[in-house]
């Protein structure tokens, strides 16, 4: 296929795609999927060889968010029956991250709902950083806060924190029609006020909202534009109580289209898996790691994940590997802000390992799909122990 030999060659040399071939991904066929997995896979493999990272996710500060995003259990108004509960002391947070650390995570990524910190704020999670990085030797801290004012993002950073995590999450075209009480200016101006401070920038993406194909190129490129070290990739997980509740517009075969893309838009960038994987891949998860070299461990903010030692399962059964804390994750060309690892990245033949053949799973029918998403229950802000 033309299309596809043009996007291999041009992820091997770390070139841009045109938007027109970005959206001819996302209008490819079922019958074409395989290769597209396959041509992608060339792509992932060649910058981050069979390395998969493992990220884990504790949340600082659950529900009664002031701002109205859409998508979000969390929001101002949602009658998610979700967990609700004020900030963690330090080593509760500290407790709750050495799980993920323990099962395999090299990032810890630090949540709490809200339209952005106050300086308060940002002591408290710098105790809780000290506290996560005196017990967890080497460990990365990424902070998700909401919107930075001046000079909180410099106290981050010298608080220790490696990354800070700020989605663009739709085009700035459609972005008013899910949220209206920031705007799309907004989180760019967060996203490079942390990479002004010397953090490592991590934004994304979340599909599913009933956006078109061009909103979704565009935010990419929007991305791509940022140049952050690490891109999400999340699927909607659509909540009951949420203005979005209705909205399942993605199939399996869809969100590998969609990765695909991300991955030929953002060839030597850490692609990851994010929230809603379980919900819309199902069981196709494993060909999604032949697109990312990322995902998070067990457990989401407000929902249930797959069991941590399944996660691992998949990854061994796929043939990848867990990314070692000695093992930098991105390529040393992307080096601005280090990650954790002291060796330099492999890379693999861009030719070798073909991809396996995986059967079409139809879309869940309407009875089911409520039963897809399990509110998190276990873990941060709960008696029970997490799921890592």
């Amino acid at each position: 296929m033309d299309l596809l030999n043009a996007l291999v060659d041009k992820g091997l040399r770390r070139e841009l795609p045109t938007r027109e071939e970005a959206l001819a991904v996302l209008a490819t066929s079922d019958d074409e999927l395989l290769d597209v997995v396959a041509a992608a896979g060339k792509v992932r493999r060649q910058w981050f060889g069979r390395r998969v990272k493992l990220n884990y996710l504790v949340n600082l500060k659950s529900g009664l968010c002031p701002e109205d995003c859409s998508y979000c259990s969390q929001r101002l108004g949602s009658k998610a029956e979700i967990l609700k509960y004020t900030w963690l002391k330090p080593d509760e947070a500290s407790k709750a991250a050495a799980a993920g650390v323990a099962g395999g995570a090299k990032r810890v990524c630090l949540v709490a709902s809200g339209r952005g910190p106050t300086d308060r704020d940002v002591d408290r999670v710098s105790e809780t950083i000290s506290a996560i990085k005196e017990q967890n030797e080497g460990v990365e801290v990424c902070a998700c806060l909401g919107l930075l004012s001046d000079g909180q993002a410099g106290r981050l950073r010298s608080a220790g924190a490696d990354a800070y995590n700020h989605n663009l999450n739709t085009s700035e075209a459609t972005y008013g029609d899910i949220c209206t009480t920031h705007d799309f200016s907004d989180r760019v101006s967060t996203v490079q006020q942390a990479q002004a401070a010397g953090m490592s920038a991590c934004s994304g993406l979340i599909a599913g909202m009933g956006e078109s194909d061009a909103d979704l190129v565009d935010v990419v490129f929007a991305l791509r534009e940022l140049d952050p070290d690490s891109v999400p990739v999340n699927f909607l997980i659509p909540f009951e109580g949420t203005p979005l509740a209705k909205e399942w517009n993605l199939t399996p075969q869809r969100a590998l289209r969609i990765l695909a893309m991300v991955r030929f838009v953002c060839p030597d960038i850490e692609v990851r898996l994010a929230g809603g994987r379980e919900v819309h891949l199902r069981t196709l998860q494993p060909l999604a790691l032949h697109l990312v070299n990322s995902i998070f461990l067990g457990d989401y903010l407000t929902s249930e994940g797959q069991a941590g030692k399944d996660d691992l399962a998949m990854i061994e059964d796929a043939g990848f590997e867990v990314e070692g804390a000695d093992t930098t994750t991105l390529p040393e060309h992307r080096r601005q802000h280090g990650d954790g690892g002291a060796e330099p990245a492999q890379t693999a033949d861009a030719e070798a390992d073909a991809e396996a053949p995986a059967a079409t799973v139809p879309a869940p029918s309407d009875e089911n799909r409520r039963d897809l998403v399990a509110v998190r229950r276990r873990g941060a802000g709960t008696d029970l122990p997490p799921n890592a």
